[in-house]
């Protein structure tokens, strides 16, 4: 466990962020939804969108009877450190309507804290890199469009690498 996730840093770290949304929004549609978190992530304090992904649309992961997801990505240079940034995009899913009920249930926005430059954190309520991204195409994909050749602390595989593998094993299926 590190301290790192407690406070602001002095040099950017860049960091990226899932986003995904499969229900309308104070926003509005699952479209705008993703637009205004974008808007809203790159308005932070200490911090610049470096790049956005193309939303893509993807089957729901979780109970069924959900409705398709818009996934996309977000990398950004920041100085605030990972827990100020996770709380941050807390507030930012809260805005925008999210309520947590259950467990990968339907949801107005989704914003997960991927990755945090070479931060491999394991603390309650944040870990980090995201445990599950390396099974999650939904996840690879909009960020290998914007960051293909981020090693992946702790794996030392890139973004490109983990999605090749998720395409092999379906390939093999």
């Amino acid at each position: 466990m590190h301290d790192r996730a407690a406070t602001t840093k002095t040099e950017p770290v860049l960091a990226c962020i899932a986003l995904g949304s499969n229900l309308p929004s104070p926003a509005g549609d699952r479209a705008d939804t993703i637009a205004s978190a974008v808007r809203a992530i790159a308005a932070l304090p200490h911090t610049s969108l470096k790049a956005a992904s193309e939303p893509i649309e993807t089957e729901p992961v979780g109970p069924p009877g959900q409705g398709p997801y818009l996934n996309a990505a977000v990398s950004v240079m920041t100085t605030l450190g990972p827990r100020e940034l996770l709380e941050a995009l807390l507030k930012i899913e809260r805005a925008h309507g999210r309520e947590r009920r259950e467990r990968w249930g339907a949801r107005t926005l989704d914003c997960d804290l991927i990755l945090y430059g070479d931060a491999v954190i394991h603390e309650p309520g944040l870990t980090v890199p995201h445990p599950e991204m390396a099974n999650r195409r939904f996840v690879l994909e909009p960020l290998e469009s914007i960051e293909p050749d981020f090693i992946v602390p702790g794996d030392e595989r890139c973004i490109r690498e983990m999605l090749d593998q998720i395409s092999r094993r379906e390939t093999h299926q």
